[in-house]
């Protein structure tokens, strides 16, 4: 956003302060501010003319700001990257909110494309996603809405090497109390269901729910395919339960060659570039809705269509799925064929120095991302996956996780890599927690980790929030 920088210092404070005090059960009292006098109102919102899906003409403060709670983000209908998988995600969010929005709560998607996204390629768009009503999408003139962007700080600059064309940015708001957040559009849609819900109306909402216990928290049981499946395809796909915005799964790994599944989750754009039959048949058969690149390897698609097998009880699909032609090994991996998968159970002292080995290299990357450091990340998750290797088949779901390190390029990646992982390392783990480490959780982010110590260390935010979080698990603490 165009402002300066004290008054960005000072906005700063104001959301640092109300997001610690709700982290640690404080219940802060405020008076409501109006509107007109704050910096967030009629003077720095653009007012200009936009056109709703139903071909009506809004005033973007007046009729769509001012004086309500808003989400708001930026999208074009030819993307072939997060676009799609940002609407379904928010379909969600939208769902889980029930008839909030639209009455206290309003939904707008503005296109960053307004010369082909006209209002009936909108409307055309949402009734693809199955959007419901509160949910407004908006085009108008570029100038306008590249005005609007750069006022809401979701303004991405040309990219040569972003194809995408914008960053899935997801801005919540309030406009009547001047609070304002930035999430990723990606992100879980119970954590953006709530962040509309709960911190942008005060906190009144959240102050009047008691905190929960961590000791009523269930044990952790993770299945990567199944954590594959929920983040990134449960937005457009079930399994047994019909089709949504794409088709069921059931049952797909039986019907489909496994070899095609695993090039077409791993690279959907490029064989419908080259004119892939059954890819182009989908495209046709569900309204043009493309299936999103989302970046996931041939690993990772090898490991979400063993979940599916198994979630459809489909036992000759899995049994096809394990005849099928190895995959080649990722840049910088050990071989994961057949002949030089995991390695034969190690003896038990062998497999104790390896786990010891797993574990200090998870740690320098837990650390290095705490840093917000690259240098190393990639060295120490080759030699993580080799010490999987050594361990066995016992580490078989930690071998997957890792696998995504090999195309993080950047903190953001790396980080998001460091989630699956981490889930993996704990569930290996168990009580065997050896000494001096300690269980972390971050309620922002919602993930845990391991760390040596008690002072947080925050992997996912870095030094941006490096405290964020609590322990809630040490070796000291455990009950055996």
């Amino acid at each position: 956003m165009t402002i300066r920088r004290a008054r960005r210092r000072t906005w700063s404070t104001v959301v640092t302060a109300a997001v610690v005090a709700w982290l640690i059960g404080v219940v802060v009292s405020t008076t409501p501010i109006a509107a007109d006098n704050t910096r967030w109102g009629a003077a720095y919102f653009p007012n200009v003319t936009l056109i709703t899906q139903d071909g009506a003409a809004v005033h973007f403060y007046d009729d769509l700001i001012k004086g309500k709670t808003v989400a708001i983000d930026l999208i074009y209908t030819t993307c072939k990257y997060a676009c799609p998988l940002e609407t379904a995600r928010l379909v969600q969010v939208q769902r889980l909110l029930g008839d909030r929005v639209g009455r206290d709560i309003f939904f707008y998607s503005i296109t960053i494309d307004p010369e082909h996204d006209t209002p009936a390629v909108l409307k055309e768009y949402a009734a693809k996603y199955h959007v419901g009503p509160g949910w407004t999408f908006l085009t108008g003139k570029a100038a306008d809405i590249e005005l609007i962007s750069r006022k809401l700080g979701l303004y991405s600059a040309p990219n040569p090497d972003n194809p995408d064309g914008h960053t899935p940015s997801l801005l919540v708001g309030n406009e009547p109390g001047g609070q304002w957040m930035r999430n990723s559009a990606l992100d879980n849609p119970a954590f953006l269901a709530r962040t509309v819900s709960d911190w942008l109306d005060g906190w009144k909402t959240n102050a009047a729910r008691p905190l929960a216990s961590f000791a009523d928290v269930p044990v952790m049981n993770v299945d990567v395919g199944e954590y594959t499946f929920t983040n990134h395809c449960v937005a457009c796909h079930s399994i047994g339960g019909g089709d949504a915005i794409g088709p069921d799964l059931k049952g797909v790994t039986a019907k489909r060659d496994h070899a095609w599944l695993q090039r077409f989750i791993a690279r959907p754009d490029l064989m419908l570039a080259d004119g892939d039959p059954i890819a182009r048949m989908l495209l046709d058969n569900y309204k043009q809705v493309r299936m999103p690149n989302l970046s996931l390897t041939e690993q990772d698609a090898a490991v979400l269509l063993d979940y599916i097998s198994r979630a459809s009880s489909d036992s000759a699909a899995a049994s096809a799925g394990a005849r099928a032609t190895p995959m080649p090994p990722m840049p910088g991996m050990p071989d994961s064929s057949p002949a030089r998968s995991l390695s034969p159970p190690a003896p038990a002292g062998a497999a104790s120095a390896a786990t010891s080995m797993l574990i200090d290299a998870y740690l320098r990357l837990q650390q290095a991302l705490a840093d917000d450091r690259m240098e190393t990340v990639g060295e120490d998750a080759l030699a993580l996956a080799n010490a999987t290797v050594k361990i066995g088949s016992k580490a078989a779901t930690v071998r997957a996780a890792v696998n995504p390190f090999a195309q993080a390029r950047d903190l953001r990646a790396a980080r998001e890599a460091f989630g699956g992982l981490s889930e993996t390392i704990i569930a290996l783990v168990g009580d065997a927690l050896p000494d001096g480490l300690a269980i972390a959780y971050c309620p922002m982010a919602r993930k845990s980790w391991l760390q040596r110590g008690d002072d947080v260390q925050n992997p996912y935010y870095g030094k941006a929030m490096a405290d964020c979080g609590r322990i809630v698990s040490a070796s000291s603490r455990i009950h055996r």
